[in-house]
């Protein structure tokens, strides 16, 4: 899972961490190699809401005339993707997680240029094995 620099609402930077939780204690599949589960939290969620500035939707018209990676747009959704992302790290962290397991993402249009994203996974307590 890769992990980029916060959005334009800007997270702090003291935030990006999660709070507590290791980027590398979290992951896609239900299971981390080397660690046993010893208790489940449950569900986590981050969502981070977007809509493109009238400025960015010109900027990113403009390069669709030129074709290829639409460089604005890419930004914007990896900074999108990256505030859910850390939400989500900070409600395990609240709860007591200090891994998050199955780690999903989900994006959704709430309005025209309105997105929803939402980051998602299993809260867990995780030890050596």
């Amino acid at each position: 899972m890769s992990h980029h620099p916060s959005s334009t609402a800007r997270v702090p930077a003291a935030e990006l961490t999660g709070e507590r939780i290791d980027p590398a204690m979290t992951t896609t599949a239900f299971e981390l190699p080397g660690y046993r589960v010893t208790r489940n939290g449950g569900v986590v969620r981050g969502i981070a809401v977007r809509s493109r500035s009238i400025v960015g939707t010109l900027g990113g018209s403009l390069q669709t005339l030129i074709g290829g990676d639409i460089s604005l747009f890419t930004r914007l959704c990896e900074e999108t993707r990256q505030e859910a992302y850390v939400r989500m790290l900070q409600q395990a962290a609240r709860i007591g997680g200090n891994a998050v397991i199955g780690v999903r993402y989900d994006a959704n249009d709430i309005m025209g240029g309105v997105t929803e994203v939402l980051c998602y996974g299993t809260a867990v307590v995780v030890t050596a094995a």
